[in-house]
């Protein structure tokens, strides 16, 4: 049996700064996942005698264990060759940056100093916040609106208008955004959070289910109103963002899941801000990534298993890896499971192509390092690539005409961001100017896409929703041979089929 290691995965968002690097993953040998054989997780000598070897054990989900070596002395092959209930061992691989917005350029970093020692920068929240009750929806006009390009060019209002009757009655889609965290409390994100109906009013004591500290639904997760914090293993998957110029000098979290769950579903005609491609769905907002720009692949199965198992029918998923052998089909196992298991659960699984090499986007279909998760083949992922407002493909973006499904607005994105505001610029600082560039931008217009055309066919299943999107692209020259669809989103398109 093949136990290869998968390389670092990483999130897929790139930056167009003086220096672009894929940073090294950290030491994880000692970690590692364990697929044991079905039954033998429930086994408590199996389970214990694991965590006498390595030190440390914790299960994790299915047959999955995560072991920890806290001494120093765990041999993995005589794990795998002398335990019969072992069937597959993988490192948790880290989950990093792909692009770093860290500079080298001594000058630059001189600069930096200079001006943090008068104006020192922090991360944007140094705690996360209490969330918010869900606010009464005002009205009127988005005065960002005419900064989205990308829904602009999709005719998002003339799409909603087409459906408008059906989705108020309809039941919303949830949408999970599996990234950095969301800032929960931002005025256009708060009203479309979603609200975990287990976790919600009153408990038999009469007291609020939100604050409680009682797992009252069950799942595992204690008052887990908007989602789970995976890094911290709490109930406040707040996006800590690192601020703009800390992140030229050290790198890290620019407040990513926030940005892309704006595209997903921000709220209209509230009189604030921007509108997100699915203004009536539900944002559930889970973090694996820290404000470090690291996480793992242990929370990661986690975050996947907890949106599939709490009523997410689509997860947007920027992140990625460069890297992995197509031959090898049990290379990281646990993560191909995992997204298994949400196929055959109904979600659909909408991931970010890649944002190829040093800035410099590849095919899919042929090179030796293709990007992962989006390239693997299973149905249920549609794999996205970017454009910009001229529909063509940005030059950092990967493609396929086998692997890449279809491209979406993914350069120079205006949306929220931390702390209630909005940008389509994460630097500006000495003529380095990094944009929202990415095919970690583009990803989440076509989760907002799918959860706007679902709720309006709620009969549907996930084969028919992606059939939907891919048959109602505009064909455009510069997507022909780059993408199986041959073109761009088109959310008018969509709305308008059968």
């Amino acid at each position: 049996m093949t136990k290869q290691i998968l390389g670092s995965i990483a999130l897929a968002l790139t930056c167009l700064t003086a220096h672009h690097a894929v940073a090294k993953a950290p030491d994880t040998s000692k970690e590692y996942l364990v697929k044991l054989a079905p039954g033998a997780v429930n086994h408590f000598s199996t389970f214990s005698s694991l965590a006498r070897t390595a030190g440390k054990a914790e299960i994790l989900v299915g047959d999955w264990v995560k072991i920890t070596d806290t001494q120093g002395n765990l041999n993995v092959h005589t794990l795998t060759t002398n335990n019969p209930a072992v069937v597959y061992v993988q490192p948790n691989y880290r989950i990093k940056l792909l692009e770093n917005y860290q500079t080298q350029d001594q000058a630059v970093l001189k600069a930096i100093s200079s001006h943090l020692s008068q104006a020192p920068q922090t991360t944007h929240i140094a705690d996360n916040p209490a969330i918010p009750a869900a606010p009464e929806q005002s009205q009127g006009e988005d005065p960002l609106f005419n900064k989205q390009w990308g829904m602009i060019d999709n005719h998002v209002k003339e799409a909603w208008e087409l459906a408008n009757t059906k989705l108020l009655e309809a039941k919303p889609m949830v949408v999970a955004v599996l990234d950095t965290g969301v800032d929960y409390t931002h005025e256009d994100l708060l009203p479309n959070m979603w609200r975990n109906p287990g976790e919600t009013g009153l408990d038999a004591e009469g007291r609020n289910k939100e604050t409680n500290g009682i797992d009252d639904d069950q799942n595992g997760y204690i008052d887990d109103v908007v989602g789970w914090d995976f890094v911290s293993n709490d109930n406040k998957p707040y996006d800590l963002a690192v601020a703009p110029l800390e992140l030229l000098k050290g790198g890290g979290n620019p407040g990513h899941g926030t940005h892309c769950a704006g595209n997903v579903a921000a709220a209209a005609n509230n009189g604030k801000g921007i509108v997100g491609v699915a203004p009536n769905a539900k944002i559930m907002a889970l973090r694996f990534i820290s404000e470090k720009g690291v996480g793992t692949t242990s929370d990661v199965l986690k975050a996947i298993k907890y949106a599939v198992d709490n009523g997410a029918l689509i997860t947007s998923n920027s992140w990625g890896s460069e890297g992995e052998d197509p031959a090898d089909q049990e290379s990281n196992q646990a993560l191909r499971e995992m997204i298994q298991y949400a196929e055959s659960k109904g979600t659909l699984f909408i991931a970010a192509a890649g944002n190829g090499h040093q800035g410099v986007g590849y095919n899919n279909d042929s090179d030796p390092n293709p990007a992962y998760p989006a390239s693997y083949p299973y149905e249920s992922i549609i794999s996205v690539a970017a454009i910009n407002s001229n529909g063509q493909l940005g030059s950092f973006s990967n493609w396929g005409k086998n692997s890449v499904d279809v491209a979406a607005p993914g350069v120079k994105v205006f949306s929220t961001t931390v702390e209630g505001k909005y940008s389509d610029t994460v630097i500006d600082f000495l003529g380095i100017v990094a944009h929202w560039d990415g095919t970690s931008m583009a990803a989440p217009h076509v989760a907002g896409a799918a959860a706007l055309y679902w709720a309006h066919h709620p009969e549907k299943s996930w084969q028919e929703v992606k059939a939907a999107i891919l048959q109602s692209v505009t064909q455009t020259p510069a997507l022909q041979n780059k993408t199986s669809a041959g073109g761009k989103l088109n959310v008018l398109g969509l709305m308008q089929q059968p």
